[in-house]
């Protein structure tokens, strides 16, 4: 099986759906990851946890709307297209 766009394409955007659906309460609490537990001092540098937490919640913000049509997009074409 080779590796194509599609297959990226289709690879990336589970990866986000993944990344969307993770719920910060009910799994990343359970695992210590949750934004209530890590609570930094004035001038401290942010440790990794917490950049990879902020970097799950900017996902989560900026690609809502775009994850929605993109899902929409891959279903109409897998269904066209087979």
């Amino acid at each position: 099986m080779a590796i194509t766009l599609w297959n990226l394409y289709e690879a990336s955007l589970l990866c986000l759906n993944a990344i969307c659906v993770l719920h910060e309460e009910r799994f990343l609490a359970k695992i210590g990851w949750s934004a209530h537990q890590n609570i930094q001092g004035f001038g401290e540098q942010p440790t990794i946890k917490n950049q990879i937490l902020n970097l799950v919640r900017s996902i989560r913000m900026v690609t809502r709307i775009p994850l929605i049509f993109l899902n929409i997009l891959t279903i109409i074409v897998k269904l066209i297209l087979g």
